[in-house]
């Protein structure tokens, strides 16, 4: 895994943070971290999809943040498993690896 993708992957750990933190924040810290993290995790997207197939970084981006949403409800603020749930993560996961998958081609074909 290189730099850039890498960037995405804590780009995504960022928006799950402020995504917890537009539905749980009560103070002026925890608005402000928020708003750093809304700020941090779109730079690193944008930066990463000046290397990378801009759609690629966004489905990933998304995906990630996505599924690591979900988890961090469940595990943080107790969220009820439902085995659907879990499936559907499991299905974007791999819709997400496939894509690096596939960039990954395109970029050993373009080299």
């Amino acid at each position: 895994m290189n730099k850039t993708w890498l960037s995405v992957i804590v780009a995504a750990i960022f928006e799950v943070g402020w995504v917890i933190g537009l539905k749980h924040a009560n103070s002026a810290l925890e608005w402000v971290l928020t708003a750093i993290a809304i700020i941090v995790s779109f730079y690193l997207m944008i930066a990463a999809s000046r290397s990378l197939p801009v759609g690629t970084v966004y489905a990933v981006f998304v995906g990630l943040g996505t599924a690591g949403t979900v988890i961090a409800d469940i595990l943080l603020f107790g969220a009820p498993v439902q085995a659907g749930k879990l499936i559907l993560i499991g299905v974007l996961l791999l819709g997400v690896i496939g894509l690096k998958l596939m960039s990954k081609e395109k970029e050993q074909e373009a080299a």
